[in-house]
């Protein structure tokens, strides 16, 4: 995938994809290759790739992004039936037509508005119908909704809905069973046809979801250092249980799984905000910006945000940027540390503030963090303020911590601090070498015994670990740091001199963990390499039984179902092999996805001392405050559901073949 390229429509890959011969089809992903590596440049909104030193192609982009198959000419002789054009369309970003433009905040009319973005869905009974893999299924017609003697409880999805989950059932299984190395451009530009005949049926998060899965499939082709495999394994994770639930959903639980496609701006009224802190956003589909939060005087989150098409250079600069929100001339680093007096306010149900016509705004003065009202946010305890995050509410952390040192990782070096007796790991929010985070880290790591305020975000682990974001000054505790946007010195360090050295990275604590780690690498390995690397000859039983000695009955069975169905392939009576059953592999893997990350929830609440069963607490006026959303998605710079901490297992039935399985402790296993 490459940012320079503009984005392009799902429905115009799939169109240029599906256009192409089988003999084209095998070169598509060299083809891809070539495209992306050829010169170009932009000419307002064309943008001309050189193929050859005698042919062109252009993409045009009127509104930013390439929304027809026309769009996309080439000057060789096989046009338009050429290669090339399917192949840029392959290699640019993934666009999402039916959302506005990033950088947009205007308002829509509360009465034509679609209703609130659903809150995370939970685990149920999957539907026994089976479900078989089909080559290609049909865009259907738009969904008319239910008739209207209907109640809401009656509503049932329609045979459009059930014919685009299927379509996107049989898409990411196809994907899950080649792995990230066998999915290529044609797997991709199937799941786009998936996604585009989703959204056509009303169903736009599972289609946002899918398309996450193709933007995280390329940067894991393409090498990119942004690339993460569990990120990739949560959209498919969440493509399939989607896929899975919502043929047999009804009422407000089938609402919830479809999502909205936008969320609505709701009036209000006035607000006095304080400003809080900045982080820049730099997305894997090409978008970049900076969203700066703030709280009112109760403790309520809300969210300025100016994310648009651009890479880290435009996330580094966005800081300095005006905030488009009334006739305000603050820039987001200015209104971090100020505040903002609005009237006719409308914000979103994620807490974003919108910039209609109607909204006023002027600066204010800002707050300390130490002082009234933004002192109450560090009031709540930390294991209160992590089950509300394991709740899906809001997943910043607002920690008194002292500094300890550093700690060695497989993916590198984190902080490591003590908030209250409780020893967190800190890591950075970003890895682009363009923005300060890392750096800042590797800075305060050389500070031990420093004791700061610190802003951070929830990473739900077997160990208590969350994303600095941002920071009091070591030294000078009225002053504070944005770790993406502002650059720690070593002068601002207690006690520094130009000369001094960090110190030596210390060993990390002694921990019993839960062996959970012997299912979720099987989980990644199928994402990763497909279901031959599972189905390859070994003794599975030794880590099976580790699972069920820690008292984790469910994740050892399902652990053997998955290689068991990775393994499962027939022979007709000439010992020909049949093809594989990819149903029974996908409903195993998801099955084995969905109970690891619940696995994780009740493990990160174990090691903070948190009860995410059990998130409300009213003496906490953040709490009975709205929820507010949490910081962008990586997969889309829109405003879309904030996503879910994880399917809810314990009680319910999950997806696989086995039946009934138990409950997991709900208490941390030795």
């Amino acid at each position: 995938m490459n940012p320079t390229l503009p984005p392009v429509a799902p429905s115009v890959t799939a169109e240029l994809v599906a256009a192409l011969t089988p003999r084209l089809r095998k070169r598509l992903d060299a083809g891809v290759a070539k495209v992306a590596g050829r010169p170009r440049e932009r000419d307002g909104d064309v943008v001309r790739i050189a193929v050859d030193d005698d042919t062109d192609l252009e993409l045009h982009a009127p509104s930013g992004v390439v929304t027809s198959a026309e769009a996309i000419r080439c000057g060789c002789l096989l046009a338009p039936d050429c290669l090339h054009r399917a192949a840029a369309a392959s290699a640019a970003p993934v666009a999402d037509p039916e959302q506005p433009a990033p950088s947009t905040t205007s308002d829509r009319d509360p009465a034509q508005a679609p209703a609130p973005a659903p809150t995370p869905p939970q685990a149920q009974a999957p539907a026994k119908t089976p479900r078989q893999p089909s080559a290609q299924t049909p865009a259907p017609t738009p969904n008319t909704g239910p008739a209207p003697d209907m109640t809401p409880d009656d509503t049932t999805a329609g045979p459009d809905q059930r014919a685009a989950a299927l379509a996107l059932h049989d898409a990411a299984a196809a994907v899950l069973e080649a792995g990230t190395d066998g999915a290529g451009a044609v797997l991709q530009a199937e799941l786009l046809r998936a996604a585009h005949t989703a959204r056509l049926a009303k169903l736009p998060r599972a289609a946002s979801r899918a398309v996450a899965v193709v933007t995280a499939l390329r940067a894991a082709r393409d090498a990119d250092p942004a690339h993460r495999l569990a990120d990739l394994t949560a959209a498919l994770r969440d493509v399939l249980l989607l896929a899975h639930r919502i043929p047999d959903a009804t009422g407000p639980e089938l609402a919830e799984l479809c999502g909205t496609a936008r969320q609505p701006y709701t009036p209000d009224g006035s607000l006095r905000l304080y400003g809080l802190f900045t982080e820049p956003v730099l997305t894997a589909t090409g978008y970049a910006g900076a969203v700066t939060w703030t709280a009112d005087a109760t403790g309520r989150l809300y969210t300025v945000s100016d994310v648009a098409p651009g890479g880290a250079g435009r996330a580094g600069a966005a800081a300095d940027r005006t905030v488009r929100v009334g006739d305000t001339s603050l820039t987001h680093r200015e209104l971090s540390r100020a505040g903002l007096a609005v009237s006719g306010a409308t914000v979103s149900a994620t807490g974003r503030l919108g910039a209609g016509a109607g909204v006023r705004a002027v600066r204010a003065s800002g707050a300390d963090w130490h002082g009234d009202p933004l002192d109450r946010l560090w009031a709540v305890p930390p294991a209160r303020q992590v089950s509300r995050a394991l709740a899906g509410d809001r997943d910043l952390l607002f920690l008194d911590v002292t500094l300890l040192g550093t700690v060695r990782e497989a993916a590198g070096e984190c902080l490591v601090a003590d908030c209250g007796g409780l020893t967190l790991r800190f890591t950075a929010a970003h890895d682009d070498p363009a923005l300060p985070h890392r750096e800042n880290l590797r800075l305060l790591a050389s500070a031990p015994g420093a004791r700061l305020r610190v802003v951070a975000r929830l990473t739900p682990a077997p160990l208590p670990r969350a994303q600095l974001l941002a920071v009091s000054h070591p030294t000078d505790r009225a002053t504070r740091l944005d770790l993406g946007v502002d650059r720690l010195r070593r002068a601002d360090l207690p006690g520094a001199s130009a000369t001094a050295l960090p110190p030596t990275s210390q060993a990390g604590p002694t921990v019993d963990e839960a062996p959970v780690h012997l299912l979720r690498r099987r989980v990644h390995q199928a994402v990763a390499g497909g279901r031959r690397v599972l189905a390859l000859p070994g003794d599975r039983g030794p880590d099976a039984a580790r699972l069920r000695g820690h008292g984790l009955v469910t994740a050892g069975e399902l652990l053997t179902e998955l290689h068991a169905a990775a393994a499962d392939r027939a022979r007709d009576p000439f010992g020909r092999l049949l093809p594989s059953d990819s149903g029974r592999f996908a409903r195993a893997w998801l099955a084995a996805a969905v109970l690891t990350e619940e696995l994780d929830r009740i493990l990160c609440a174990a090691a903070w001392g948190a009860d995410p069963a059990d998130p409300a607490d009213p003496a906490d006026p953040a709490q009975a405050a709205r929820p507010t959303g949490p910081a962008p998605p990586t997969d889309s710079p829109t405003d879309s559901p904030p996503p879910h901490p994880g399917p809810r297992v314990s009680g319910a039935k999950i997806p696989g073949s086995l039946p009934d399985p138990p409950a997991e402790p709900r208490e941390r296993p030795r």
